[in-house]
């Protein structure tokens, strides 16, 4: 048999993603690894942020009607003329961004909205700039572009939200001069929302580098805390850098249908179809004509969803913050809580991470594996974890009487997770 080490962009992609173990086997992303150890102690699984309640019961008949309807064959490589339509005047109509049919394009997800775009947007050996933590798909995407990744940390603030290192940004822009500078927001995990200003200040350090944006907008719609998401390209000075990507998933709990967009300038989106097309080509064809119908209808679920998460974030965040010692983060955004122990354990957020599935059957996404390995980031969040309340009402309200016995456990015995 070949030598599969022939080729080794698999192997640096997977080690970009931190997927390598330390024996040098393939390991599972921390999302798998953690559903494991949830599954293995019985645990309640706030990892991975799928939703624990169901897509709209109109979502799901009208995916049955795009089916009788004859929807069942490839797609157009762009996408269905109508869900290009419908994305089109949804950005129009929920955030004032004027978009043409021509630049949008229909993904398999923003996962590969996002890859084909670094593939298509990095020259090889070019740079890429992200805030940190961030998605583990960034860098796996970035090597195989034969790029490399640079990090400014999104880190706690004094008024207990989370806030850029806007001094390293500017920093760090001048020293590396990055090809494309990627923008989550709202970001995963902390739920900070980047402001007019912020944008505007990433918008001219990318005109001085010659940069272009690359925006991960896919919890766009759950902005909780009454705040508003604005899009980067409605803020910038030069909109036509800005290549922007969302999906359907977060907003309308239907992860697994995979449905996502690229919105850019025509010949960007020619560029970043070029390289899609022989990805997964094209895919979902009922499902496009699906999402497109609730795109266009705005029948109010995506309301009552956030409201839904408003208040599941409410009843989690309150138990978590009733651990003495701990800190947890109110979300102004998204799916998750970030809770901090290191006032109570000189552990790290894996150690602790076991030791409360172990103990307490309460499972989480260590923060820091979703930093780089030795960062500012990675050590500000060191022994700090994700939880996620998108789960069912049921599992947070399990989650929250779990979090409220470790409390009480804590009050009696303070080093009940001292190492």
């Amino acid at each position: 048999m070949p030598d599969v080490m022939r080729a080794e962009l698999w192997h640096a992609m997977a080690d970009a993603a931190g997927l390598i173990r330390a024996d040098g086997s393939i390991g599972e992303t921390i999302y798998g690894e953690m559903t494991t150890l949830a599954a293995d102690t019985g645990s309640v699984n706030l990892g991975q942020g799928a939703p624990g309640t169901d897509a709209p019961s109109d979502l799901i008949e009208a995916a049955t009607t795009a089916m009788r309807e004859g929807f069942n064959q490839y797609a157009p490589g762009q996408g269905h003329h109508e869900f290009l339509a419908a994305v089109a005047e949804q950005r129009r109509r929920d955030f004032s961004q004027p978009v043409a049919e021509d630049q949008v394009l229909f993904t398999c997800g923003a996962t590969e909205a996002l890859t084909a775009s670094i593939l298509a947007l990095l020259p090889r050996g070019g740079t890429v700039l992200t805030f940190e933590p961030f998605y583990d798909a960034y860098p796996a995407a970035v090597t195989a572009a034969g790029g490399s990744l640079v990090t400014v940390p999104i880190l706690p603030a004094p008024d207990g939200g989370f806030a850029p290192d806007w001094n390293l940004f500017d920093e760090v822009v001048a020293a590396s001069h990055p090809s494309i500078i990627i923008v989550n927001t709202p970001h995963n995990p902390t739920g900070f929302v980047f402001s007019t200003a912020d944008l505007k200040r990433i918008g001219d350090a990318a005109i001085a580098a010659d940069a272009w944006i690359l925006t991960d907008e896919v919890y766009e719609q759950l902005v909780l805390d009454g705040g508003v998401h604005v899009p980067p390209a409605t803020a910038v000075a030069d909109p036509k850098r800005v290549v922007t990507v969302s999906s359907a998933g977060k907003s309308w709990n239907a992860t697994g249908w995979k449905i996502g967009w690229v919105i850019a300038e025509p010949r960007v989106r020619e560029a970043i179809q070029a390289v899609k097309q022989f990805l997964t080509f094209t895919s979902g064809g009922p499902l496009q004509i699906a999402v497109a119908r609730m795109l266009a209808e705005d029948g109010g679920f995506v309301d009552e969803n956030r409201e839904s998460l408003r208040a599941r974030a409410e009843v989690l965040v309150s138990a978590c913050r009733s651990v003495p010692g701990a800190h947890a983060s109110i979300p102004a955004s998204g799916y998750f809580t970030v809770m901090d122990f290191s006032e109570l354990t000189d552990l790290d957020a894996f150690a602790i991470n076991e030791r409360l599935a172990e103990r307490f059957s309460l499972v989480g996404i260590p923060v820091p594996a979703l930093c780089r390995e030795g960062s500012a980031a990675h050590q500000a969040y060191r022994a700090s974890i994700r939880y996620s309340f998108c789960k069912s009402p049921a599992d947070v309200d399990r989650a929250a009487q779990l979090f409220r016995s470790l409390a009480a456990e804590l009050d009696q015995d303070p080093d009940t997770l001292r190492s």
